[in-house]
Parts: structure tokens; sequence; C-alpha cells
């Protein structure tokens, strides 16, 4: 197993995008930034979030001491913000002017979809919606419960949506905790997860090798400025990467 050390990005470092391409921040100083989705309005959220505390408090044993060290130094162990967050670049220079916590008090949130006039989220445990005003900056009313996700042991936290063509079906991802293990995509050796690629395909089939569209996230010692985690396209042209390890997210557009 090989983990690179998080530690943030320096001050005036950041990703290094192909030629042509520039990158901003649109937001900074995020609270361990997992997904996000883009609103039809051009909004983004941001689900800020991390693993859920375990059942009764600290979960014991030689297995989960190990663990937790491991994701300690990839830093994956920080209290979970549990909200999603607004972000709204009025201007489109790639810089969100506003920001507003759009919803909170959730469960280790991840996966986000619209669905009419509904916002459907994926809490660790389960799926819950929200009734969605385009332009809001806030959603105050309750959620109400769509059905439980698995939550067990082994069901990995990060749940995620997706809606059917015609909005009538929704789709929930359910992963497995076993990338504890060698098979994790940020403790492998040698070390992956900490670029984004991108796959040229034709006729619905990949036509070429990955080609690195994000990278940098990683120092000359190995150890971790940033760690890309959701993507997303803006609408505008830009493609939107959370940072969980440097708490932003990043935009990533052509040059004019």
């Amino acid at each position: 197993m090989s983990v690179a050390p998080a530690v943030g990005w320096p001050r005036g470092q950041q990703p290094t995008a192909p030629p042509g391409r520039r990158v901003t921040a649109l937001a900074t100083d995020l609270d361990h930034p997992r997904w996000v989705y883009v609103l039809p309005n051009g909004d983004v959220l941001v689900a800020e979030s991390d693993k859920p505390a375990a059942p009764g408090g600290q979960a014991w044993g030689l297995r989960a001491w190990v663990t937790s060290l491991v994701m300690k130094r990839a830093g994956a162990v920080t209290p979970s913000a549990d909200r999603i967050t607004l972000l709204r670049d009025t201007d489109g220079d790639g810089v969100a002017e506003t920001r507003s916590v759009f919803v909170q008090q959730l469960h280790s949130p991840f996966g986000m979809g619209l669905v009419g006039d509904q916002l459907y989220v994926a809490n660790a445990d389960g799926s819950v919606r929200f009734p969605y005003r385009a332009g809001a900056l806030r959603i105050d009313a309750p959620p109400q419960g769509v059905t439980d996700l698995p939550a067990s042991r082994n069901h990995h936290w990060t749940k995620n949506l997706l809606a059917s063509p015609d909005g009538r079906r929704l789709y929930a991802t359910v992963g497995s905790n076993s990338n504890v293990g060698e098979n994790g995509s940020w403790n492998r050796r040698p070390l992956v997860g900490y670029e984004v690629v991108f796959i040229p395909f034709a006729n619905g089939a990949p036509v070429g090798p990955p080609k690195t569209f994000l990278g940098g996230f990683l120092s000359p010692e190995l150890r971790a400025w940033g760690r890309p985690v959701g993507v997303a396209l803006d609408g505008r042209g830009g493609v939107l990467v959370a940072d969980d390890v440097g708490n932003t997210v990043w935009r990533i557009a052509p040059l004019r």
C-alpha cells in the first residue's frame, strides 16, 4: 500500500491543464468537497461531506485502528460538514461571486439530482428530496424521505444518484469498502487517482489511451497537494473538478 500524505496546496500553486486551457478556483476554503452538480440555471451545488461517524461512536479493533491511520494520512478523516453549498459565477470569469449554504444538517451527502421541481440528495444511509425553486440561494424546507440505502459495514458511504431520461426512475449507486486495501484509487503502488484524464471515444468505444487533462496534484516528494474527486461540465464550456484535499472546486476552460 502506498499513500500520498495530504498537505494541501502551497501558496501560488494550482493544478496544471493542457495548453490552450486555463485553471481558476471557482471556490476555495470549502470543507472536503466531494461532488459537484450543475443546475439548469448554471448554479453549482457542492456536497461538502466525509465519512459518517461509526454508529455508537468510535469503532474499535486492530483493523479499524489501522484503517483510521491510513485514512487520516490521506486527509480523509475529518468531521463531515453535512451540507450542500451553492456557488454562482454570474459574470462567467471562473470565480464564484455568490456562495451560500443551500442545504444543511444532512448525513454525509454525496449525489444530487434535479427532477422537475424536486432536488434529490443521496445521504450515506438513504435518499431524500427537497422542493426546488430556480434561482433560490437556500432551501429551508425539511427533507422528505425517499428510500433507505445500504449503510452496513461493507458499504462505502458515498452514494450517487442518476435519474432516467424521462424522470420516472432514480438510480442509486451502492459501493463497497474494499478500497481500504490495495484495491483503492488513491492508495496503490505506484500512486494513481491524482489526475483527471480524457479518453477519446468514437462510435461509442475508446479509440486511444487516456490523456492527462488536469494534473499537478502531487508534489515532487509525492505529497498530495490536492486530490480530484467529483467532475462535472458547467454548461459554459468549462469542466469543474472538486478537490477534497485542496478544499477547492477548480474550473478548467478554453483560453479566450
